[in-house]
């Protein structure tokens, strides 16, 4: 949601607050704050109570109006209810510099429960909803949706690799193999020391690239055969899923003795730790993490290289 859209009170900048994990359900948009709570967006919650996203809009535009209309003090009502801040109606995040706009738990259920309880006319869908996210409870519902593990950093990338893992390891051709799982040991080795891994950390990309231009500059076609590609799929929380499917090569297994003498002598060694430098950089896997990631890969090949 663009920051024109709304307006925004200066208590409702939250620009800290980072989005760890979404997904779009049904044409429902939704996801986990940085802090762990959930929201849903202005659209999605336009959608989860069956009006138009107009609708939601004005509620949050009007939301600190004085005096208040009629809608917006009821549903601030619902809010205080909860034992949440009714003052803050959407928390603003930044995304691929964009402020964008996310409604918390405790106002989407207060709208929730206003178009289906409050107000006169036909808003079935609004009170479905209502109900199951009070059945679920609307963390857990969320949380679920989006792969989210609250339990800590480590449950939410072994929730994003096992994602990864359950949608590509049936789609690669007998008698070949796929970058992504024979470099499983890397995320292994990665999550098991810590490292934060989010949904922008793809170690297999730039160990596809790598190894593509050696296969062409060897010329291992003409030794193992030609390479083919696959049918590839990203969870839809990550960015990359926008293009799904996707199409990488695979390899014939001929060449996976290869393809591994590589990647311990070459990439290790040479490719991988800048690949993890820039991820620090980024702020997507913790310094001492990353340390103690690459002396479990090489530890004398690491050290000689940093």
């Amino acid at each position: 949601m663009s920051s024109k859209s709304l307006v925004t009170a200066p208590e409702q900048l939250k620009l800290k607050l980072e989005i760890v994990a979404e997904r779009e359900v049904d044409g429902v948009g939704m996801g986990v704050l940085g802090d762990g709570n959930t929201f849903l967006t202005v659209s999605g919650l336009a959608r989860m109570c069956g009006v138009d996203k107009a609708s939601i809009i004005r509620i949050t535009a009007a939301w600190q109006e004085s005096p208040l209309k009629p809608r917006e003090r009821k549903i601030r009502e619902l809010v205080s209810a909860q034992g949440a801040d009714d003052s803050i109606c959407f928390i603003a995040t930044m995304k691929n510099g964009v402020i964008n706009h996310a409604i918390p738990s405790f106002v989407c259920m207060a709208v929730l429960e206003y178009y289906a309880f409050e107000v006169k006319g036909e808003y079935e869908q609004a009170a479905k909803n209502y109900r199951l996210l009070a059945r679920k409870g609307f963390n857990d519902f969320i949380y679920a949706q989006v792969g989210y593990n609250p339990t800590g950093e480590a449950g939410v990338a072994w929730q994003q690799f096992h994602d990864r893992v359950s949608l590509s390891y049936h789609t690669v051709p007998d008698g070949y193999f796929s970058v992504f799982k024979e470099i499983s040991n890397i995320f292994v080795t990665l999550i098991r020391n810590g490292a934060q891994l989010g949904n922008k950390f793809i170690p297999d990309i730039s160990v596809g690239l790598h190894w593509g231009k050696y296969w062409t500059k060897e010329n291992l076609d003409i030794i193992y055969g030609d390479r083919l590609k696959y049918e590839h799929n990203y969870p839809q929380y990550f960015p990359q899923a926008a293009s799904n499917p996707q199409q990488p090569y695979c390899y014939p297994d001929e060449a996976l003795g290869e393809f591994r003498k590589w990647v311990r002598e070459h990439y290790i060694p040479k490719h991988l730790p800048g690949y993890i430098d820039q991820k620090v950089r980024e702020k997507q896997i913790p310094a001492p993490a990353a340390r103690r990631a690459l002396e479990a890969f090489a530890p004398k090949a690491i050290a000689r290289r940093r």
